[in-house]
């Protein structure tokens, strides 16, 4: 199975993010999170950044929205040129009508669930969105441990698009490395977020490519 690397420019430096974005130009996606300080505790970047980083990112972006009111601004991130916006279920009040409206704006449509929440709240979106993902940390802060107890989620949706024939991306995020890579990847993940595991090292080529060559299955 081809696996999808997607550096999160949460562990890059602010200061110098678009150095950082074209030393990774080599992954498949670009991961950036977007966070209000109310649906999860840290602040960091809004729609006048995003709107910068899609004119000069050399990758696609992947937006994943950790915020309030994702029925109002998941839309609105996907007229600014990301390729793939992410809601979480836990903040969405229609999140049918989220994912018509981001596809009607011409991106893929995402949905989160948090560690808590069950794969159950997001089965019935199967057929509707292009992509879930699913948090293995809690939402808000960067280098957390990986919590190996959310790869049954993993199972479970993956069971389920191929039962109901859905082409489904699944994606993980929070605490990937080279060594709980391959487990994610073994329940059914094919998008791995990797935030501190590429922009942490010296070599970010290197360590993109290191996580596609422990995933090969």
């Amino acid at each position: 199975m081809s696996v999808r690397i997607a550096p999160s420019i949460l562990a890059a430096d602010f200061a110098n993010l678009e150095r950082d974005i074209r030393e990774v130009v080599s992954a498949d996606l670009l991961h950036v999170d977007v966070m209000d300080g109310h649906f999860v505790p840290n602040l960091t970047i809004g729609v006048p950044v995003v709107r910068r980083l899609a004119e000069v990112s050399p990758l696609p972006l992947d937006v994943h929205l950790m915020i309030e009111d994702p029925d109002h601004w998941a839309p609105r991130y996907a007229e600014l040129g990301a390729t793939s916006v992410t809601f979480h279920s836990e903040a969405a009040k229609k999140p049918r009508q989220i994912a018509t409206d981001i596809k009607s704006s011409g991106a893929r449509a995402s949905v989160a669930i948090k560690p808590d929440t069950p794969a159950e709240a997001v089965m019935e979106l199967l057929g509707v969105v292009d992509m879930v993902l699913v948090m293995t940390v809690e939402p808000g802060f960067g280098g957390q441990s990986f919590m190996p107890e959310t790869l049954a989620k993993l199972t479970a949706l993956r069971a389920a698009a191929v039962e109901a024939g859905t082409e489904l991306w699944l994606q993980v995020d929070g605490g990937i490395t080279t060594d709980t890579a391959p487990a994610a990847v073994a329940a059914g993940a094919d998008t791995l977020v990797a935030g501190s595991a590429v922009f942490g090292a010296s070599d970010r080529a290197r360590a993109v490519q290191a996580l596609r060559d422990v995933c090969q299955l």
